[in-house]
């Protein structure tokens, strides 16, 4: 790299900062002032500015990078080595314990013998490092030069997203969903929780904090069954969920707030990913399980000196060299996934004794045995009762069904625009059991009278409400009979049941990302002292964003490749809508359905005629308030400070 920065050398050499860049700058902490130390954008700052290439600071043609684990992280890994670390393709190498690519980003099946997603991803416009890598992988179906990013955007762009038929209940009617239904003491409740700081919520659970009022709510209905919360989940991490997508709650109860892809999420990310990244020269290795890793630890640091692998059955150690790194991808959210179909129930063969021994968790639990910066991965996966749920997917000709599912989407499911929008609750299923029909064909090759169609329960203990079971209990046709029972079609289930292929996963792990935790119980992506290792995934610590996402598995990617290579670029930190006054004045407007809000009267006043006018959503029924603005403000302060 001496050729690219002797041209610079007179500005490189004096500069304090080239060498010193704080990779993951932290938006919670930063005071947002311009000095003449402040050379870089403010944390939260995202743009094209962030779009510089990288300068490495030495040459990778001799070095090897090995990534545990061909999930989204881990190939998001191997993209920013090569666009921004100038690592030859070549010198990636997968190590991958299964025998195809993806991780829990999967898809697959054919119409004969039912297609399979143990889940989806629901997707948001500020997914800045998503887009940023997507917007340079070449698209599946456009020709070049189109990216899948400009796919994804001629799909969305003009085939609106949102549901008619959010919530049903009483066997298929749709349930009034256009209020969130909070009292004024749990939207003061939100209110305190965004201005608590992170370090005091360590271990707390969400019913910890909340009342059963605000759990009995419209709000938390909508929020749990959208992003799977249970009640006794981290309160810490709903916080900064609510934080994150604070500028897309009032969207939240249509959906409107949401993009999704053509087709199902391995098609639309992985393959073309890993079409770039085969093409660049990176290799896949399958069927090695990676079990431990040699690392010497002294007080110079943490360094990997070995892969300790099984290949064949056999262990195999693959040195690592001082000028290589290692990437890992920690626990996994659908390891030991239990598979059922139509006539079978899954039979899951683990509990709590023995939870956290399959692959995906012991190497992390080797490593933690190592050091205590590495986490205490049993905090996730040593309640399987707490973090698992089922889901289900159908393959479904012709039927009831479908007739019936055509009354609750926006557009002809086979019409290949959107369909249900969303995930559609019903709202009186003991499982709390959701159903979605995403764009139709669900897979690039999915024949013209199939509708591919995905089912989840967060509640799968209880007995269902038509089938005096569980849902873990039940084979694939008494699931379906449990959903057609809720849609108002029990009495044509032979019909349904004739055409409807039923493939079923219970995931033992599925949650886990959520349970409580305290700081320091996920290891920081590149963990304190270590020189040439970096972890990834959905159990790593960043500074502010959310897990069981896309966009937080490729940022840990990204700050890991930006910290080992100490390159001078940042990884700006989550967009900053939540400081917006407009998100929040519609944030308060929305969590009040609307409802004059304290002191809104005044400021629709204050605003009336300037620019700021429009900051406001207008009401149809906007009447003036008549209580003394300062008394009820008194009242909110103090309510704030209790």
């Amino acid at each position: 790299m001496s050729t690219i920065n002797s041209k610079f050398d007179k500005v490189l050499n004096a500069s304090e900062q080239f060498g010193n860049v704080n990779h993951e700058p932290d938006s919670s902490k930063e005071v947002q002032i311009n000095t003449p130390e402040k050379t870089m954008p403010f944390s939260d700052q995202i743009g094209n500015y962030q779009r510089n290439k990288g300068i490495p600071l030495q040459s990778y043609e001799n070095s090897k990078i090995y990534i545990v684990g061909s999930g989204i992280a881990g190939m998001s890994a191997a993209y920013y080595f090569i666009r921004d670390g100038r690592v030859p393709g070549k010198n990636i190498i997968f190590l991958d314990q299964l025998n195809v690519e993806g991780g829990s980003l999967d898809g697959a099946g054919n119409a004969k013998d039912g297609y399979i997603i143990r889940g989806g991803r629901e997707m948001d416009m500020t997914y800045e490092n998503l887009w940023d890598m997507f917007q340079d992988i070449p698209a599946l179906e456009l020709p070049a030069p189109y990216s899948v990013l400009d796919e994804y955007r001629l799909v969305n762009d003009n085939d609106p997203n949102y549901s008619k038929a959010r919530l049903i209940h009483n066997q298929g009617q749709i349930k009034d969903f256009s209020k969130f239904g909070l009292e004024k003491k749990d939207q003061l409740a939100i209110v305190k929780l965004l201005l608590k700081k992170k370090e005091e919520l360590d271990d707390l659970t969400i019913e910890d904090y909340f009342s059963q009022s605000f759990l009995n709510s419209n709000f938390w209905f909508f929020w749990r069954s959208m992003f799977a919360f249970e009640n006794w989940h981290s309160l810490l991490e709903l916080k900064l969920y609510m934080h994150r997508f604070l500028h897309a709650i009032d969207g939240m109860k249509d959906f409107s707030c949401l993009v999704f892809p053509k087709y199902n999420q391995y098609d639309t990310y992985v393959t073309p990913l890993k079409n770039f990244l085969v093409e660049k020269g990176v290799q896949i290795q399958f069927n090695t399980l990676v079990k431990d890793l040699d690392i010497h630890i002294n007080t110079e640091g943490k360094t990997v000196e070995g892969i300790i692998t099984e290949q064949n059955g056999e262990e195999v150690r693959i040195p690592v060299g001082k000028d290589d790194y290692v990437i890992v991808t920690t626990g996994s959210m659908t390891e030991s996934t239990f598979y059922g179909d139509n006539n079978t129930v899954p039979e899951v063969t683990i509990d709590n004794s023995s939870a956290g021994q399959s692959a995906g968790w012991k190497l992390w639990k080797n490593l933690a045995a190592k050091s205590e910066v590495f986490g205490k991965p049993e905090k996730f996966c040593s309640h399987i009762e707490k973090s698992s749920w089922e889901s289900a997917t159908l393959t479904c000709r012709p039927s009831a069904f479908t007739d019936k599912l055509k009354e609750l989407c926006v557009n002809d499911p086979y019409s290949g625009r959107t369909a249900t929008g969303g995930i559609i609750t019903i709202t009186d299923s003991n499982w709390v059991m959701s159903f979605t029909c995403n764009r139709q064909p669900h897979f690039p090759t999915q024949p013209d009278d199939i509708l591919v169609v995905w089912v989840y329960a967060l509640l799968m203990d209880k007995e269902g409400n038509y089938i005096k079971k569980t849902m873990p209990q039940c084979t694939g046709n008494e699931i379906l009979s449990e959903l057609c029972y809720h849609l108002g079609i029990a009495d044509q289930l032979d019909n349904v049941t004739e055409n409807t292929i039923v493939r079923t996963a219970f995931m033992p792990y599925i949650t886990s990302m959520f349970m409580p935790r305290a700081m320091g119980d996920r290891p920081r992506v590149v963990p304190a002292g270590c020189t040439n290792l970096g972890l990834v995934g959905q159990f790593v610590e960043t500074n502010n964003d959310v897990v069981f996402t896309m966009e937080s598995s490729v940022r840990t990617a990204r700050i890991a490749v930006y910290n080992l290579l100490n390159l001078n670029k940042q990884v700006p930190d989550i967009n900053p809508l939540q400081y917006d006054i407009r998100h929040l004045l519609k944030a308060t407007q929305a969590l009040n359905d609307y409802k004059p809000f304290l002191g809104e009267g005044i400021l629709r006043k204050i605003l009336k005629g300037t620019y700021f006018e429009h900051i406001l959503v207008n009401r149809p029924d906007e009447k003036e308030e008549h209580e003394s603005f300062l008394t009820r403000f008194q009242e909110w302060v103090k309510g704030v400070k209790d």
